[in-house]
């Protein structure tokens, strides 16, 4: 049985040494002069050895543990732990040994999806050029040499991410009491500044009536399949989903279309963040995608030209080419029209009356489908705000079917006391 904190703290000295076994070669040694040292039995080349990891309490059982499974690591490697001690890392330990301890530690509390982008990018960026390094030799040149490969190809935001993910292993090393300092805390202002964002195209809002007329009125002639793609364009903008997820779609995807809480439960192999979405529908949104599913013969709610196949990437963009809408607006643009129109919306509040945001930003965020940069609020469960979204969407569907307020009201002047809006 591994050894519990207590059992660890009351252990008290006696006339001869004796040791307090945790498992895997792991043993704490209680010497007659109360000191309390960590040791590892390990065999190497068929020879049995010792390693030191140090005193507790200096050394809590948790970190030792940790320099345990580095220590196997190194052994995975075919690497003698004893024989990699230095006086600046006792542990000798390589930058790939304490990654994976890292990895291992923190991957239960990700997403799993995510826990693995995380460590395929550090396989296939960091660790050829940082892995068998010694964990208190890489120095930010020698990170700042990685970052460079990776800009290199033109991958701005993935070196950022290689160049943290590198961060937060030296940041569990200095933790553990592997080493004294992280390279990565030198390296601000050294990576190439991200260039600026080019946002899909997309329509004032104020062109938005009469292009949804268009879109509804859509008829390629002598298609017969003209409905599916028409359909295809309305439910792209009235669910603010990426064009891959919708064309993805299939039958078993979607709840209650026929009740008050009408569903799509996007899995998260098709999602850009690896991590399942639920689309609340509106009205005319659950009306689109139960009629396509009646119709529809096979698992695809849009289908291609075959029932089995999806509809293809190039099929919605062109009817919006031949709608008149070239380098105007674009399927994805769709998703920068419903941000602009949700966060634009204000409701009057309190007495004397100020203006406040209808939809907070984080149910626009999660309706979109957005990356979280941190890890933390990233792994959010997939139902957050959902009721208060499906409202959103609603006054959304409504607003395009004419039905809703199409302008934001104007913001009444008010003495600077009273200026602040609420987010």
């Amino acid at each position: 049985m591994p050894l519990t904190e207590l059992q660890v703290k009351n252990a008290k000295p006696g006339e001869r040494p004796y040791k307090l076994a945790d498992g895997e070669g792991l043993f704490l040694l209680i010497q007659p002069n109360g000191k309390r040292l960590w040791r590892m039995k390990y065999r190497y080349a068929g020879k049995e050895k010792l390693l030191s990891f140090g005193p507790y309490p200096a050394i809590s059982i948790s970190a030792a543990r940790s320099k345990r499974k580095a220590a196997k690591a190194l052994l995975g490697e075919g690497r003698d732990p004893s024989s990699n001690k230095s006086e600046a890392d006792p542990s000798g330990m390589t930058f790939l040994s304490v990654a994976t301890q890292w990895h291992e530690n923190r991957k239960t509390s990700l997403d799993p999806a995510h826990a693995e982008r995380v460590w395929s990018r550090m396989q296939r960026d960091v660790f050829p050029a940082l892995g068998n390094k010694l964990i208190h030799t890489i120095t930010p040149p020698d990170v700042l040499d990685m970052v460079r490969k990776v800009e290199a190809r033109g991958a701005l935001d993935i070196s950022r991410r290689a160049k943290q993910g590198v961060g937060q292993v030296f940041q569990f090393a200095i933790a553990c009491g592997l080493t004294s300092h992280d390279p990565t805390a030198n390296l601000k202002g050294a990576l190439k500044p991200r260039p600026r964002v080019k946002h899909m195209s997309r329509l004032p809002l104020t062109e938005l009536p009469s292009f949804v007329e268009k879109v509804r009125t859509y008829q390629e002639s002598g298609d017969r399949r003209s409905s599916i793609t028409r359909d295809a364009l309305m439910f792209a903008l009235l669910t603010w989903v990426r064009t891959k997820e919708l064309r993805l779609a299939v039958k078993t995807e979607f709840e209650d279309l026929d009740g008050n809480a009408p569903l799509w439960r996007i899995p998260a192999e098709r999602m850009k963040m690896g991590r399942e979405h639920l689309v609340p529908l509106s009205i005319q949104a659950a009306k689109i995608a139960k009629s396509r599913i009646e119709i529809a013969t096979g698992a695809y709610v849009f289908p291609g030209a075959h029932a089995d196949k999806p509809l293809s990437e190039n099929t919605m963009i062109y009817a919006l080419y031949r709608l008149g809408f070239h380098s105007r607006q674009t399927v994805h643009g769709f998703r920068g029209l419903a941000s602009t129109w949700a966060n634009e919306q204000l409701v009057e509040f309190g007495k004397p009356p100020i203006w406040v945001r209808k939809f907070h930003e984080d149910w626009v965020e999660l309706q979109l489908a957005h990356s979280e940069q941190n890890d933390v609020r990233g792994a959010y469960n997939a139902a957050e705000y959902l009721m208060p979204r499906r409202r959103m969407m609603q006054d959304w569907a409504d607003m395009l079917d004419g039905t809703g307020a199409t302008r934001k009201p104007r913001a009444r002047r008010r003495s600077a006391a009273r200026a602040k809006v609420r987010d």
